[in-house]
């Protein structure tokens, strides 16, 4: 037994010596702009000490082993008490330098070390992870976690046994939208300059300034007059007035506390899916109706010298007019004005009154392709009904040639634990971003339509 110590004491005194070289080895690494730098030399030095190290554990593992049965065959039978108040007592007489507090285990860690006592910065690269409660040094797991929700009553949902969470059902969402209307552009500048077209105008009489008019081409003779001089040609001109339309922020965010949504990944992706659907749905009121005040875009129907339609003023003889009647009427604006209308925005309440208007044997008018699947149009356009437009008021133009929107930055989800006193609270925000731009560049080519007027 004394000889087996001895050679467990040769042991051990080799594996301290071969510690304390690689120790020393790993003191003398370099660190160069935050790189350890290892020589090829050091790291086979390294390598071997760490082989010899594991070596040299493995035997003193084997010995303690051998020495504990046989110290434990040689001994009378101990009863379980006996056991646990002998466990109990090494327990109690283990020094403070044996057992690591979970302070000195975060100094200690690398994650800490990471800082570089401040060089780096205030804030650890990822966060330390303590694998295990700790309570007065003894390792612990925790059992038992509490649902995190109630019932209507108040009381907890359960505590024990397994639990099913169904999926959560989430409200539909408005599937067409303004936007498809529009050409869109990709833009980098904060302003868009542009140039509003008035339309062709024609010289003023004894002057030289120019009022509306139209087109003034006309076919000219080679001479005329009483002296037979070469004719004059009539002249025309553009009339333009410059324009800018400003980027505009469209955002909201949400709160949330980050294990939430950590544990919960159904809910991150419904707060996010949200925060985009939130984004739309104002983008397609700024389109349409936006009074161009503060950070507001200038909505179609606000833009100045667009055309109107009072639904009251179309034909009443032999029948009086339908709405499907007024919007074809608008779109006939629209082609005077020289663009063909690309589409029809309609409040879901006016494109059902159209989709059911019937003849005096009730077959429907309009409906029949939409009825069948076919794709919503009225008059050869497409129609996107959407409560974004006020009921009563329909829209009609050529949005794919007489307006275009630029995308400064297309919607986005960012999340952050920088704001207020999130940090501390292990809270988030969820925040959700886009920036646009929208220029009605030939007003004349866009018709609001009125059908709050009965028809007369």
């Amino acid at each position: 037994m004394s000889q087996d110590k001895s050679r467990l004491n040769e042991l051990q005194g080799a594996l301290r010596s071969k510690m304390a070289d690689n120790k020393a080895i790993a003191d003398s690494f370099r660190v160069e702009d935050g790189t350890v730098v290892v020589t090829p030399e050091q790291k086979t030095a390294f390598d071997k000490n760490m082989s010899d190290i594991k070596e040299i554990k493995s035997l003193i593992d084997g010995m303690q082993a051998m020495d504990s049965v046989e110290s434990w065959s040689s001994q009378p039978t101990e009863t379980v008490a006996g056991s646990f108040a002998a466990a109990a007592a090494e327990v109690s007489q283990l020094t403070s330098s044996e057992i690591k507090s979970i302070g000195e285990m975060f100094l200690e860690s690398a994650e800490f070390k990471s800082l570089a006592n401040g060089r780096n910065g205030a804030n650890m690269v990822a966060p330390w992870q303590v694998k295990a409660s700790f309570t007065g040094g003894i390792q612990v797991k925790d059992v038992y976690s509490a649902i995190p929700n109630t019932n209507v009553t108040g009381s907890r949902l359960g505590t024990f046994g397994s639990v099913q969470r169904d999926a959560m059902v989430t409200q539909p969402m408005r599937t067409k939208r303004v936007r498809d209307l529009f050409p869109v552009r990709t833009t980098t500048a904060a302003v868009i300059e542009y140039f509003r077209q008035l339309g062709f105008t024609t010289p003023i009489q004894g002057g030289y300034g120019f009022a509306a008019g139209v087109n003034s081409a006309s076919t000219v003779a080679e001479r005329n007059g009483a002296n037979n001089a070469f004719a004059m040609k009539p002249q025309s001109s553009f009339s333009f007035v410059g324009e800018q339309a400003p980027i505009r922020t469209l955002a909201h965010w949400e709160a949330a506390h980050r294990n939430v949504l950590a544990d919960e990944p159904q809910l991150r992706s419904i707060i996010d899916n949200e925060l985009m659907y939130g984004l739309r749905l104002l983008e397609d009121d700024q389109i349409l109706n936006g009074n161009g005040a503060g950070e507001n875009l200038l909505g179609v129907l606000n833009t100045p010298n667009i055309q109107e339609y009072a639904w009251s003023s179309g034909a009443t003889s032999p029948v009086a007019d339908t709405k499907a009647d007024a919007i074809r009427r608008a779109a006939t604006l629209s082609f005077l004005a020289y663009y063909e209308p690309s589409g029809i925005v309609l409040h879901p309440n006016d494109w059902e009154d159209i989709e059911l208007t019937k003849d005096n044997q009730g077959q429907y008018l309009v409906a029949v392709s939409v009825a069948m699947g076919g794709e919503p149009r009225v008059w050869r356009m497409p129609v996107v009904d959407t409560p974004a437009i006020t009921e009563g008021t329909a829209l009609v133009g050529a949005f794919g040639t007489a307006a275009q929107l630029y995308d400064r930055e297309q919607a986005s989800i960012r999340i952050s634990e920088q704001h207020s006193d999130f940090f501390v609270r292990n809270a988030i925000v969820v925040l959700a971003e886009q920036r646009l731009a929208l220029a009605v560049k030939r007003p004349e080519a866009f018709v609001k339509v009125d059908f709050d007027a009965e028809p007369s």
